[in-house]
């Protein structure tokens, strides 16, 4: 899938001087410097996703509703791989067991049997499918379905697009800094790459659509993903304009 990112930065600088020295005159002054701090922004087009597909059933007894539970999951995985899901890409990242109650106003909370739910979660790697994946797992029974989360399987690329960006940035603000304060812009003296962040995509847009009666497939609308560098560098100050 073809990848596409859009660049985004925010710059500070500040001119740092040399401290006075002792009048001793045996320590040496270290050289004035410009010092700049970049933060920039790649976005980058997701070709992933992960989705959490729930059954929960409800009966008088826990293993009633296990049983009831473990039917309805068996035919959901089965739908999954018909859509065709492999075995690795399907796992299980939840079950839980717990009692059920109903809470009349005015009363204590009255026990009326078990809740059982079974959460798989599926890797998917072609996002069209997953308007597909969500239809097929409700339509075999499932009732609980998580929002995707989009993700770029590879984000190298705009990564170090971001950094060389954020250091070009710094060296023209560095610049126009020096050449405002009366000088010129020496050799770089220091620099610093940090903050690596990776922001998901905003929430998806998930509707089921209607035609004539007849549901279509739900379509998904994934965002971008943010990945977030910082970069600071500090450069040479030199006096006067040389």
């Amino acid at each position: 899938m073809m990848k596409r990112f859009v660049v985004l930065g925010l710059v500070a600088l500040a001119l740092v001087s040399p401290p006075l020295t002792a009048q001793t005159g045996t320590t040496a002054n270290p050289p004035a410097s410009i010092s700049t701090s970049t933060q920039q922004d790649a976005k980058v087009a997701p070709d992933r996703a992960t989705l959490a597909i729930s059954v929960q059933t409800k009966a008088a007894t826990a293993a009633a509703a296990a049983a009831d539970n473990a039917k309805k999951q068996t035919a959901v995985i089965s739908a999954l791989r018909a859509v065709g899901l492999t075995n690795e890409q399907i796992y299980t990242t939840g079950y839980s067991v717990q009692p059920d109650y109903q809470y009349p106003p005015n009363k204590e909370p009255k026990f009326i049997g078990y809740v059982v739910t079974n959460t798989v979660t599926t890797d998917i790697r072609d996002l069209k499918a997953v308007g597909k994946i969500i239809d097929a797992a409700l339509g075999a029974g499932a009732n609980q379905i998580g929002s995707p989360e989009f993700y770029a399987s590879n984000t190298d690329s705009a990564r170090q697009h971001a950094v060389a960006l954020a250091i070009t940035k710094s060296r023209a603000d560095a610049q126009v800094a020096a050449h405002a304060a009366g000088g010129s812009l020496g050799e770089l003296l220091e620099m610093n790459i940090s903050g690596d962040r990776v922001m998901p995509p905003p929430m998806p847009i998930m509707y089921k659509a209607m035609a004539s009666g007849a549901a279509d497939q739900t379509p998904i609308n994934p965002g971008d993903q943010t990945i977030i560098v910082n970069v600071t560098t500090r450069w040479k100050f030199i006096a006067g304009n040389q």
